[in-house]
């Protein structure tokens, strides 16, 4: 990844930076793809809080698996849960993802209260404030896994791919976006193939520029951190990982 396609809020020295990889959890990632039955209903497992990058990543991938096959736990949601959460909270990781109401984290993952930190952006576009979110759970939390949340049919996505086609103005707001997302947007592809690559390829780039944020270097060497790319399918309900 060029580092000139970096966005440019993720650039400067003026905030607390961050370093993400993508390696030392291939094994976890492929279980993204893994198939499989229906897990049976476990106890309440608030407490129980997964402390690794791999294991932070079965549970999410246990639990999407109960989304799309209509078998979730809705876990975490008790009185007990709740009167708990008053005095702190030890999510397990941070989930950045598009603003489409399709595709809310906790659902998709069936996950509860105090599992998630979601950060949402449009088309996961990086900013200050999204970048100090992420640094929040990571820094100061501890939270050992961040995955970069892409879908199916994202809207931010698709406008920015119009716009760069047909050079039609974006509303003032909408224009940042488009220009984030532009970059990755292949334009030897056309029509929906297009839009449906600059989403995958939205999420290797955001992906990629939070890999090279520098002050978490040591957590990922201690196998303490790691940041995954995935898409949600909205047909099949299934998350996959994005290599």
């Amino acid at each position: 990844m060029r580092t000139d396609d970096e966005p440019p809020a993720a650039r400067g020295p003026r905030r607390r930076r961050l370093v993400w990889a993508a390696t030392g959890v291939v094994a976890a990632q492929a279980a993204l793809v893994s198939a499989g039955p229906a897990l049976p209903s476990p106890p309440d497992g608030f407490g129980l809080r997964p402390a690794t990058p791999t294991a932070a990543l079965a549970r999410l991938v246990a639990g999407n698996r109960r989304w799309r096959t209509y078998h979730e736990h809705h876990p975490d949601r008790s009185a007990a849960v709740r009167r708990t959460l008053v005095g702190s909270q030890h999510p397990f990781a941070v989930v950045l993802g598009c603003i489409d109401s399709r595709v809310p984290p906790e659902l998709v993952f069936d996950q509860g209260l105090g599992d998630l930190l979601t950060v949402r952006s449009a088309g996961e576009v990086l900013d200050e404030a999204v970048l100090g979110s992420i640094a929040y759970g990571v820094l100061e939390l501890d939270v050992p896994l961040v995955v970069v949340l892409g879908h199916q049919g994202c809207g931010a996505v698709a406008a920015a791919v119009r716009a760069a086609e047909t050079r039609t103005p974006l509303p003032a707001h909408v224009v940042y976006l488009a220009e984030q997302i532009r970059p990755v947007i292949d334009f030897g592809l056309h029509g929906q193939a297009r839009v449906d690559a600059a989403v995958t390829a939205n999420v290797r780039r955001v992906r990629a520029s939070l890999s090279r944020e520098p002050d978490l270097a040591p957590r990922i060497a201690a196998g303490r951190l790691a940041v995954v790319g995935a898409q949600y399918e909205l047909t099949s309900q299934r998350v996959h990982r994005v290599d």
